[in-house]
């Protein structure tokens, strides 16, 4: 028995960081982006460097059982030498490796990460092998063992099993969490409701969220008649569409600004716990992993899993690398006991929406 499965991508990842990067910001009418950008045709100086393995089916197993879960992982690996790397790590920390695919050809994926003086980065991404999980690939005999199966970002190909996985944890009454990534996502409402319907938790970002919704954040928007630090009116419209007449538990990240949740209940909203940012690769897969984890342990408390996922996902870009700075279940809530600042809000769904 597993206490939770994971299924997405396996990688390595070299870190690149150099100060020379510049920071460009462009603005046009209806937005503004920033890129990061190099001088062109010269030779730019790497301040640090390091390579570890990353990818959201390997990171979020790691994250699961140092959390104190019986894991397993589902990632498709290459005919390279970077599968026995992955086979490795994961058996040292104690994730079950019985569910690996191994290809016969083909390369594991691979990705470069620039990192800015600000700990942001832009991802060059390789999904290698990641991209072909098929439904003959999969055991799913030994996936019925699991209480949980944990669904994170799936690539090209792979993304054909998402409505088959989701069907099949519903036929045997698994628990199902999904962090499923924009190219799922861009599959249309119709498609992914469909998951939604039989999902347990579901975490998104905002822009996912409002790519699937359709409804964008207004910045003129005002709530005079609520506090002006809990929860924009149009993010309260995406969780309400999300939720549906579902039972799923909606999470949507916000960055810097934290994460806003509802549980058909309950409005919540979790601030960014404070970190000292080095890299923000992985904080998305901590902070859902744990979020899912703490569900778990803590019979479903919306609140009690915003605080962990939050300090967990702080540790987390506090290092460089995906699958470094994870907390266990007692540092965390040790760091919860000595931060009486962070607090989780929440305000009853009807009550807040009355007062709107």
């Amino acid at each position: 028995m597993f206490d939770i499965v994971t299924i997405g991508s396996a990688t390595l990842d070299v870190f690149i960081e150099s100060d020379s990067a510049n920071i460009v910001s462009v603005s046009s009418k209806d937005k503004r982006s920033d890129f990061m950008s190099f001088p062109y045709g010269s030779k730019v100086e790497i301040d640090d460097f390091s390579r570890n393995l990353g990818g959201g089916g390997i990171n979020t197993a790691m994250n699961f059982a140092h959390l104190g879960l019986k894991t397993s992982t589902i990632v498709k690996l290459g005919a390279d030498e970077i599968s026995p790397l992955i086979y490795e790590n994961l058996k040292k920390s104690n994730v079950d490796i019985s569910n690996i695919i191994n290809a016969k050809e083909g390369l594991t994926g691979f990705s470069i990460i620039l990192v800015s003086f600000q700990g942001d980065r832009t991802v060059l991404a390789h999904r290698g092998v990641n991209s072909s999980i098929k439904e003959k690939d999969i055991d799913f005999e030994n996936l019925k063992k699991a209480k949980w199966l944990y669904i994170a970002p799936l690539a090209g190909e792979s993304n054909k099993m998402l409505d088959k996985l989701a069907t099949f944890a519903k036929e045997n009454n698994i628990k199902l969490s999904i962090n499923a990534g924009t190219t799922a996502i861009k599959k249309g409402e119709k498609y992914f409701s469909k998951i939604i319907e039989v999902a347990d938790i579901l975490v998104l970002n905002k822009e996912e969220a409002s790519l699937l919704t359709k409804i964008s954040v207004r910045p003129d928007t005002k709530n005079e008649k609520f506090s002006k630090e809990f929860i924009h009116p149009d993010v309260i419209q995406m969780l309400k569409t999300l939720r549906g007449n579902n039972s799923v538990n909606v999470v949507i990240t916000d960055g810097k600004a934290g994460v806003y949740a509802y549980d058909g209940t309950n409005f919540y909203k979790a601030p960014e716990f404070p970190a000292v940012v080095r890299s923000t690769l992985g904080a998305g897969d901590a902070f859902s992993s744990t979020f899912t984890a703490a569900m778990e342990k803590y019979n479903m408390n919306v609140k009690k899993a915003l605080e962990c996922a939050s300090v967990n996902a702080a540790a987390v870009v506090e290092v460089f690398g995906a699958q470094e700075g994870f907390l266990t279940f007692d540092e965390i809530n040790e760091k919860l006991k000595n931060s009486p600042d962070f607090t989780v809000e929440s305000r009853n769904s009807l009550s807040y929406e009355a007062n709107l």
